[in-house]
């Protein structure tokens, strides 16, 4: 990199001699003014309006043109006579805390490294920044104008990073929207979805300009006279928003399908319900009312299901001996039971309609026996 300034950082009584680098660069691509009929350069000469005579650039110097229209000129003597105590020199005026400086009023960045003997200084003031996380508010001179600047560390190098004078600063007063206007805090919450969907470490390498690439493509196809592919035109989209709630959950489900690597939009958070949401919910639980009722009749079937299971059982029971007030008991418990629906009551029918003649059979058989058994045994005890 090309040093673009050479100095020294006053650290008190310490000074810490330095070189100055531009931390950024434009990668814009440039163009030239050219004569459209035969690409012939477009140039321009210095020339004086008053005779039309072109003027040699030692001979131009710098002029104040005064409201009323007059012009002050000043010579290069006028400017060396200024004021400027730190034209070689980072003056420390005092730390701060890093989270104070408004991010707006910084103007450009510049990297700082040791000059000759001052890497051990060097090293002390880095050091001592990044324990106390501070940033040291210092003033330079830079292309003849004395400026603000914030110095700081990242990673093992200081940066010099020049700020904009308060004065140089716009007011924002009246570019805030008014201040009756307000929103739901369900779309509040909608946008916080959003918010949170796209939510995620910064790393400035995942992002490219693509105007300039397609720029490049664009001029290295003239270049070699290759066909010249038109770029995909991006949908239209209208500016003026109808529905809010709507296009907030849109915004959510297309950020959650690129996320996917585009899969199907995922469905809006539920947190953030607006009125329209309020309204499918309120629809949602009209068409879910039905289901209750669909369990007790589902529970209906599942006893009556059972009814028949319970009568074989009380059948089985009296053709093993049971007497018959216990068989009578166990059917008048069986009435006792929860009333069935008519859905239950059909079914056990049917079931014992469909109950084959060979099992009915040894069940009356049964009942017989159990019938006449009291008879024997009084006949028995009269012998």
């Amino acid at each position: 990199m090309q040093t673009i300034w050479k100095g020294s950082v006053s650290f008190g009584l310490v000074s810490i001699p330095v070189r100055l680098y531009s931390a950024t660069e434009e990668r814009d691509v440039s163009f030239r003014q050219v004569h459209r009929e035969d690409g012939g350069r477009v140039r321009y000469k210095r020339v004086c309006e008053l005779d039309g005579e072109e003027v040699q650039y030692r001979d131009i110097a710098k002029g104040y043109e005064m409201p009323d229209g007059e012009m002050v000129v000043l010579e290069r003597q006028d400017f060396e006579s200024l004021p400027l105590t730190s034209s070689r020199v980072i003056d420390v005026l005092q730390f701060v805390p890093r989270e104070q400086l408004d991010p707006l009023m910084v103007a450009k960045s510049y990297y700082l490294s040791a000059d000759g003997p001052g890497a051990k200084p060097y090293v002390l003031l880095r050091d001592a920044l990044s324990r106390t996380d501070r940033v040291a508010v210092v003033k330079v001179a830079l292309r003849n104008r004395e400026q603000l600047a914030a110095l700081s560390t990242r990673g093992d190098v200081m940066v010099l990073q020049t700020m904009l004078w308060p004065d140089e600063v716009r007011d924002a007063g009246g570019l805030a929207p008014d201040e009756d206007i307000t929103v739901r805090d369900q779309e509040v919450a909608m946008a916080e979805s959003y918010i949170e969907t796209l939510t995620g470490d910064f790393d400035p390498s995942e992002f490219t300009d693509g105007y300039r690439k397609a720029l490049e493509e664009l001029i290295q196809s003239k270049a070699t006279g290759a066909p010249v592919e038109a770029p995909e035109e991006a949908p239209a989209q209208d500016g003026n928003v109808v529905d809010l709630m709507a296009a907030l959950r849109a915004s959510v489900e297309a950020a959650k399908a690129r996320r996917a690597g585009g899969a199907a939009p995922a469905q809006a958070a539920p947190a953030a319900e607006g009125a329209d949401a309020d309204a499918d919910a309120d629809a949602d639980a009209e068409d879910e009312a039905p289901a209750p009722r669909k369990r007790a009749a589902a529970r209906g079937s599942a006893v009556a299901s059972k009814s028949p299971a319970k009568r074989a059982a009380a059948t089985e029971a009296s053709a093993e001996g049971a007497t018959a007030k216990k068989a009578t008991a166990k059917k008048a418990t069986a009435r006792k039971a929860p009333a069935k629906t008519t859905t239950a009551k059909s079914a056990a029918k049917k079931a014992a309609a469909q109950e084959p003649a060979a099992k009915r059979a040894p069940a009356r058989k049964a009942q017989d026996t159990a019938a006449k058994a009291p008879a024997k045994r009084a006949t028995r005890k009269s012998a």
